[in-house]
């Protein structure tokens, strides 16, 4: 069999990048007006949630020990929910500058929950976000009885269409971004691979492993509060179900993207373009008329074929790190 080529090892994401542009060719051949600048905002706006839980799902998996995070999906729903049932109604509360920090801070509680539970109780990374799943679903539906509209003329609106003259899902999506560009200086960025390569030589090295988890777990539960915020952004209402859709959108970008589920080898510019990829081929299936109906259908065929791909693909034992 023909060797895979040494820059598409050593660059797994290179082939999601090829993918989405390849889509976005497609996307604009069979609807012009998809490339349009007036477009841009709300196109952004619909990717926006996808790439986020896609980015909160990656540092967990990079922590190694078989970290799938499943509860990112329910974690954006309940960030959507107390945002528009009890932050935005309630004056200062609502404003940007305390509501977003907020609902960051409790993402990152409930994922360092998932962590203690990981790292410390010894629980199966699978089990214990399993549990935090349908504990968090609980608290969705008790919080979300009817949908609810967001208040009319809250910041929540710029964010879904443009703050000055950048799309506010840019900056959302940024948001993770800067985080884990911030963390690429610090020891934690090395430890975090060196821990998802191989956790026993990282022990052995003089690295805390049980804390490097519980800090990623932490990180995915904020990045999964930023893309409740994005939901609501696109929405504009609460939106209480369809979190373990999300759940599996993410887990597919993140596969397609080149990151390893093993560990030790991916990043959150990985699982944003995986995400781009899923975004794009589903409003590509739209404009050309595909059911609905055949999204999870679809989503779960690029999971295997992200998994698959990165299999064949990736240099074994090699823990070189990308963006």
């Amino acid at each position: 069999m023909r060797e895979v080529p040494s820059w598409l090892r050593t660059r797994p994401y290179a082939f999601a990048a090829l993918l989405a542009a390849a889509l976005l060719v497609a996307n604009v051949v069979s609807e012009p007006n998809f490339a349009k600048p007036a477009n841009w905002p709300s196109e952004l706006a619909a990717l926006a949630p996808l790439a986020l839980v896609a980015m909160a799902s990656t540092p967990s998996i990079l922590s190694g020990g078989g970290g799938l995070d499943i509860s990112v999906g329910p974690l954006a729903v309940l960030a959507n929910v107390v945002l528009v049932e009890w932050l935005l109604p309630h004056g200062t509360l609502g404003s940007a500058w305390i509501a977003i920090p907020l609902l960051i801070a409790l993402g990152a509680a409930i994922g360092a929950i998932n962590g203690l539970l990981v790292a410390v109780a010894r629980y199966q990374p699978v089990i214990a976000t399993l549990c935090t799943f349908f504990v968090v679903a609980g608290v969705i539906t008790k919080i979300a009885g009817a949908p609810r509209a967001v208040p009319h003329g809250t910041w929540t609106a710029d964010l879904g269409d443009q703050v000055w003259v950048v799309p506010g899902a840019l900056l959302l999506i940024a948001i993770p971004l800067v985080i884990w560009y911030a963390l690429s200086r610090s020891a934690y960025h090395r430890n975090l691979f060196a821990t998802g390569g191989n956790d026993a030589t990282a022990f052995s090295s003089g690295i805390d492993v049980a804390a490097t988890r519980i800090v990623a777990y932490a990180l995915g539960g904020a990045f999964a509060a930023v893309a409740g915020i994005a939901l609501t952004a696109l929405v504009q209402s609460t939106q209480a179900a369809g979190y373990a859709q999300f759940t599996l959108i993410a887990l597919a970008a993140v596969a397609l993207g080149g990151t390893q589920f093993g560990g030790g080898r991916g990043g959150l510019v990985a699982s944003l373009l995986g995400a781009t990829c899923i975004y794009l081929l589903q409003t590509l299936l739209g404009a050309v008329g595909v059911s609905s109906s055949w999204l999870n259908f679809v989503y779960g065929a690029l999971l295997v074929a992200g998994v698959v791909i990165g299999a064949k693909v990736v240099a074994p034992r090699s823990r070189e790190a990308f963006a």
